[in-house]
């Protein structure tokens, strides 16, 4: 999509939750600077901005912002965007000889929308299917964690996780559910607090209707504990 350099293409561009691609749109020298040098960076330009909007940085509850707002930007919910932060690809034999659907259910969901840089809440469901690879638990919740930790559209983000899960285990037979509020929708525009997104990515044999049904009545089971 070719847009013209006016705000109110953007606007509309955010506004209809358009996504350009698959793969997180990053420069290739992105990691050029340290990240010291990315949040001495970041920090001023955070307080040029909050001094544009009248603010007075003198003031001790405003005075450590921009330098907070930068270290969080760079180590915290953008860490995503740092390879080095990639969870390792461990996978164990599947010994027992599981041959059901795995399904991890209610992976939190903490991510960013790329189009105004308000938060994406919610939750994650995956699933898959052992071809004689199985993979820790809690690789699922770090897979869904790393890739939610930088500017993203939903949609991109479900596809990530499933494509990269396919690549750690090996197989096609992989899927992922995600239902999320965007605050880009509840808090400004059209100001819809009850609405959420539903998103979804079905790879391999979750493609069959069959199999595709019993993951999502493994989602809807009740769990309390």
């Amino acid at each position: 999509m070719k847009l013209k350099n006016n705000s109110q293409d953007f606007d509309s561009m955010g506004d209809d939750h358009v996504g350009t691609s698959s793969e997180t749109p990053i420069r290739s020298d992105a990691f050029k600077l340290t990240k010291e040098e990315k949040i001495d960076i970041i920090k001023d330009d955070i307080r040029h901005i909050m001094e544009t909007l009248g603010l007075d940085l003198s003031d001790d509850s405003l005075s450590g912002t921009p330098n907070r707002v930068a270290k969080m930007f760079v180590k915290e919910i953008f860490g995503g965007l740092d390879p080095d932060k990639k969870p390792k690809a461990s996978t164990f034999e599947n010994k027992y000889k599981y041959g059901e659907m795995l399904v991890e259910k209610n992976i939190t969901v903490y991510s960013t929308c790329e189009h105004h840089l308000l938060p994406i809440v919610g939750k994650a469901h995956v699933a898959y299917i052992s071809n004689g690879t199985v993979v820790g638990l809690s690789k699922m919740n770090r897979v869904v964690d790393y890739f939610a930790k930088r500017p993203q559209v939903q949609e991109r983000l479900t596809i990530q996780i499933v494509q990269e899960l396919q690549n750690i285990l090996g197989t096609k037979d992989v899927a992922c559910v995600i239902d999320a509020k965007h605050l880009c929708v509840n808090s400004r525009g059209i100001k819809d607090t009850e609405s959420s997104t539903v998103t979804s990515e079905f790879g391999g044999q979750f493609k069959d209707k069959t199999v595709r049904r019993e993951f999502l009545d493994y989602i809807k089971l009740e769990t309390n504990f």
